[in-house]
């Protein structure tokens, strides 16, 4: 098994991962988000690339089982049911319902990978739950970090640094790019202390000042979760370990 590592979305375009196997993260927080959805029981996430788009896939629903949720510039989307908080996404409140989820970072990144022959997502929630599944494949992989506004996320990067460990600790023969190697050794440094890490990142600091402290513990949860949100044409929906 061999994973590569994508730092950011911008270095490859979409039809880069046709057929490849692919695990999305974006740690603050899509895919935190996505993976607290579906483990309070919602009945789908459909990600999509823009604001426009959400508002017509959402006009096109069956009412009252369709929310639109989703952040631009870590707030709540004006019209939106839902924000991009983990916090948001209480099961009295999703339950059953399909969820259509824009964000600035998280959803274009999943939808740009959209042509995967697997597509994972991953959290911190889940890293192991998602590890397993890669494992039953025994293929290679990509894991594709979904940035900062098309910048590296330090965040992101020790997430995937979690997983490679995972993966490694599973299996002896894994063969690592470069970028992958990095992110290990920068989750060694964190891995006792991610609230902290992700308080200092840029995007952290940023939901700090907007008032979303909580969000980043909740983010910093290791292997609470046992799903593995999975995308097939168009919508993610759960996995269940």
């Amino acid at each position: 098994m061999k994973i590569n590592t994508l730092l950011t979305p911008l270095s490859v375009d979409e039809l880069y991962f046709t057929k490849k196997n692919v695990v999305v993260i974006d740690v603050l927080r899509a895919t935190t988000t996505i993976v607290t959805a579906l483990q309070n029981g919602a009945k789908e996430i459909i990600p999509v690339s823009s604001v426009e788009f959400a508002m017509t896939v959402s006009g096109n629903s069956f009412k009252g089982h369709t929310l639109l949720g989703g952040e631009r510039n870590t707030l709540k989307i004006e019209g939106f049911a839902l924000g991009n908080s983990p916090l948001d996404y209480k099961r009295e409140i999703i339950e059953g319902k399909s969820i259509v989820l824009f964000t600035t970072n998280g959803s274009k990144a999943i939808v740009k990978a959209k042509y995967a022959a697997n597509l994972f997502i991953l959290s911190f929630l889940n890293a192991n739950a998602v590890k397993e599944k890669m494992l039953e494949t025994d293929e290679d992989w990509e894991i594709l970090c979904s940035g900062n506004n098309g910048k590296f996320s330090y965040e992101d990067s020790v997430c995937a640094g979690m997983l490679i460990t995972l993966i490694q600790n599973a299996k002896e023969e894994i063969i690592l790019d470069d970028s992958s190697k990095t992110c290990k050794i920068i989750f060694d440094k964190h891995k006792k202390k991610l609230s902290k890490m992700l308080a200092e990142t840029e995007h952290g600091q940023k939901l700090i000042e907007s008032g979303f402290n909580e969000d980043l513990d909740f983010a910093a949860q290791q292997n609470v979760c046992d799903i593995v949100p999975f995308y097939q044409t168009g919508v993610i929906k759960a996995i269940v370990k």
